[in-house]
């Protein structure tokens, strides 16, 4: 979003919580921890408790709703755990809102926007294009995250019959000398490598081929995320089962009237001997959903996908 009359100068998101100094906190003498944009009328009200217990709010302007809540200051801990709670519960308002309003636009974690109420409104009215569009075209659409495992994998045996470069190497190991076999066998596993390697990008390419069909969008992910105290919003896959070889992992946007058709793609993937497919959503669309906010006069741009 473009950053009119220097609206954005007053939208903030606190990046690396629980790391600044305390010189590093900015001073807020009255703003709005804003959860999420949603459809709402000027007289909505949402029944939840937010970020340390904080009354939750709803402040509308021509159909479109801030949830917020008033503060003055950011969310700043060095105790991690505390910090995690804080994450859970702003996905919980963001959850529930969606239930309540439809699909929403969460903002990241500690955004705040300074001033009162009316500030929010102001806010509003001067990015109401660009909210009215985005609104719009998410509406109905929801995140959902795809991780397929394999549990039981392939064996170098069954690579061995099935590759013939495999084979040729392993005939000449057999019968070299010990220097030669030993860079034969370099050659054999580098192979190997790139067997298994071509059947991660295969599965891969197919799934999203098969999905895009049905979705949105599909983006593929890492297959190896660090954590990250973000993964508790949204649903992360990160705490997962460690067990077997992560194969690939994808998001997607996907209309909800979509989602029994995702997950009869997914069922026969997870038909294939050795393969798990682990399926979570619907998740607000963190990772598709626009930026909010300007950079500018020192202000950290807020970025709505919350999401590694």
């Amino acid at each position: 979003m473009s950053d009119r009359d220097g609206s954005g100068d007053r939208l903030e998101t606190i990046e690396g919580a629980g790391t600044a100094e305390p010189a590093d906190v900015p001073s807020i003498d009255e703003g709005r921890y804003l959860y999420c944009l949603v459809r709402a009328d000027a007289d909505a009200a949402l029944e939840t408790t937010g970020v340390d217990g904080e009354p939750v709010s709803i402040v509308a302007v021509d159909g479109i709703g801030a949830v917020v809540h008033a503060c003055d200051g950011i969310y700043d801990s060095g105790d991690l755990a505390q910090i995690r709670r804080w994450l859970v519960r702003h996905q919980t308002v963001v959850d529930e809102a969606g239930q309540a309003f439809g699909t929403p636009i969460p903002f990241q974690f500690d955004t705040i926007l300074r001033g009162d109420d009316d500030g929010v409104r102001e806010w509003l009215r001067e990015e109401r294009d660009t909210l009215e569009r985005a609104l719009s075209e998410l509406a109905g659409h929801w995140e959902y995250r795809v991780e397929v495992v394999e549990i039981d994998p392939v064996s170098d045996a069954a690579l061995l019959e099935r590759d013939e470069r495999l084979r040729e190497l392993d005939e000449r190991i057999a019968d070299a000398d010990e220097g030669t076999a030993f860079l034969l066998e370099q050659q054999f596993e580098q192979r190997v490598t790139e067997l298994r390697a071509a059947r991660r990008e295969s599965v891969t390419a197919d799934l999203q081929g098969r999905l895009a069909a049905e979705a949105r969008e599909v983006h593929a992910l890492e297959r190896s995320p660090s954590a990250q105290l973000s993964d508790d919003a949204a649903g992360s896959d990160s705490d997962s089962n460690d067990d077997g070889e992560t194969l690939c992992r994808l998001t997607l946007l996907a209309h909800e009237d979509d989602e029994e058709a995702i997950g009869s793609i997914l069922d026969d993937v997870a038909a294939n001997d050795g393969l798990e497919v682990r399926f979570t959503g619907p998740w607000p669309p963190y990772t598709f959903a626009p930026e909010l906010g300007g950079d500018g006069d020192g202000t950290t741009t807020d970025h709505t996908n919350s999401r590694p």
